[in-house]
């Protein structure tokens, strides 16, 4: 089902929590705010959460939405085996559209069946080159989330990696980063060259976004920068 968030409201989302982490102290308080503004983001998401992890995939500090997300993400750090610590591990999102059906995690599968848990999007939250955790949101039907909702995922885990990495670091909490700014960029050129598409053919939100994923996908380019030639590519308004 196809779940997709504007990005405009997901940059209200994003606006909302910079101005909150930058000004917290502490990790973990700033993961647990981090972890509510993605489950208000994503449609039909019943749960969210946020893990930092070290070089050995240990969990050292994790914010949750519900005791629900707390329970599974347990099981994945008891079992080693998971979408979370896949995502980790690959530096990639991982898309489940039915737990039940999955075979990837045979014993993490099994340990979640009871639960109320069948649809997961999890991705990697990296800052420079390091890869310090995953973000992930959990749905109680299958086949809640797709490929868009991955997509929106990613966008949403680029500030907020950085977001992070201020806080661990003691970095003055007034400043943006110079990689913070260039993620909130990127976000807002997706939103413009959607936004350009729509006024050009008439599609739709969804329809624009996927278009720039096929483009982008064809071209061996990033989203953003697929968006930024799209953008590069509109003559001026002459009006």
């Amino acid at each position: 089902m196809e779940q997709n968030l504007p990005l405009d409201e997901l940059s209200v989302v994003i606006g909302r929590i910079t101005g909150l982490l930058l000004t917290e102290e502490k990790v973990d308080r700033a993961v647990h705010l981090l972890a509510r503004a993605i489950k208000d983001a994503i449609p039909g998401t019943i749960g969210a959460g946020v893990s930092l992890l070290d070089s050995q995939g240990r969990r050292t500090s994790a914010g949750f939405t519900d005791r629900i997300v707390e329970r599974v993400d347990a099981l994945q750090y008891e079992l080693g085996q998971g979408p979370c610590l896949t995502a980790w591990a690959a530096e990639e999102t991982v898309l489940v559209d039915d737990v039940r059906a999955d075979p990837r995690w045979p014993d993490w599968s099994a340990a979640v069946e009871a639960l109320p848990v069948r649809s997961v999007v999890s991705t990697v939250l990296v800052s420079g080159k390091e890869c310090v955790g995953a973000l992930k949101v959990y749905a109680a039907l299958p086949s809640v989330y797709d490929s868009g909702t991955g997509q929106l995922l990613e966008l949403f885990a680029a500030p907020a990696a950085t977001l992070l990495s201020h806080i661990q670091t003691n970095e003055s909490p007034h400043r943006l980063s110079a990689g913070l700014q260039a993620a909130l960029r990127s976000r807002d050129a997706v939103n413009r060259a959607c936004g350009i598409l729509m006024e050009r053919h008439g599609m739709s939100y969804e329809q624009a976004l996927q278009q720039l994923m096929r483009q982008a996908r064809d071209a061996g380019q990033t989203l953003p920068q697929t968006s930024s030639d799209t953008i590069a590519g509109t003559p001026a308004n002459r009006n």
